[in-house]
């Protein structure tokens, strides 16, 4: 592994597990959180070089900051960028794997 995709590696920080998300798994799309400062370009050859998989198309968007209440103090959730990866006709990611 190569310093740079030691680096690359850093962008992914873990996939998102929601109804949406699910659902998308049958398009054979995956959803991940990752960097705020990564770009399309980054997300695609980080994706296709952890999973060994052909990367199609990425969206992605920053979600807009929550409001996070505790008793009387009101703070904020922290802001993160999510990316739907879409995968090319028979690859597929292994996000639930069976001991």
């Amino acid at each position: 592994m190569t310093n740079s995709n030691l680096s690359n590696a850093n962008i992914i920080k873990y996939p998102l597990i929601t109804d949406k998300a699910t659902r998308l798994l049958e398009n054979n799309q995956y959803t991940f959180i990752v960097d705020k400062k990564s770009d399309k370009i980054t997300i695609k050859n980080t994706i296709e070089y952890l999973f060994d998989v052909k990367v199609v198309k990425v969206n992605s968007c920053r979600l807009p900051r929550k409001k996070k209440r505790v008793g009387k103090y009101i703070g904020w959730k922290p802001q993160y960028k999510k990316a739907i990866v879409s995968l090319a006709k028979g690859d597929v990611i292994d996000l639930f794997t069976e001991n």
